[in-house]
């Protein structure tokens, strides 16, 4: 199943593309706590799923980090990517990609990024910031349509 069939069920049932909305929806505890150097990370611990997030996070951070880890619990439910980094010699890339991917379909549907399809690049990167991800998205979506920015 793909990402946009997997979100457009979640959103259908619990009616939100908030992340900690629906998380709480799917009864995954979202736990705050502190983390270092680390923006976040999913576990499932006795069929418990759970989201970690640094505390030390802004709003917008872990707002992005919950969808993050929530793609992880829907695409990876039962790997636990810190412990293939630490204990293992797999790959996570691809799982980091899948969840980032998920976390940007999630939180920014196809009716948002036309909002923003008649920004030039400039333009973009005023309204986003750091958001280099959502940024990225919306110009690719444009190079793809052939608008030249």
């Amino acid at each position: 199943m793909d990402n946009s069939t997997i979100i457009n069920k979640l959103v259908r049932k619990h009616g939100t593309r908030d992340p900690f909305k629906i998380a709480k929806g799917e009864g995954i505890t979202v736990l705050y706590e502190e983390l270092g150097t680390i923006n976040g990370y999913y576990n499932k611990v006795l069929r418990m799923k759970q989201i970690h997030i640094n505390h030390n996070l802004s709003e917008i951070e872990k707002h992005f980090t919950c969808a993050h880890e929530l793609g992880h619990a829907m695409l990876h439910k039962d790997q636990n990517t810190n412990f293939l980094l630490s204990s293992t010699l797999m790959s996570v890339e691809k799982l980091e990609r899948e969840a980032d991917e998920f976390a940007l379909d999630l939180l920014v549907s196809s009716d948002d990024i036309e909002k923003y399809m008649e920004y030039d690049a400039s333009e973009i990167k005023d309204v986003f910031g750091k958001c280099a991800m959502l940024m990225n998205r919306i110009l690719e979506i444009h190079y793809k349509k052939g608008d030249a920015l």
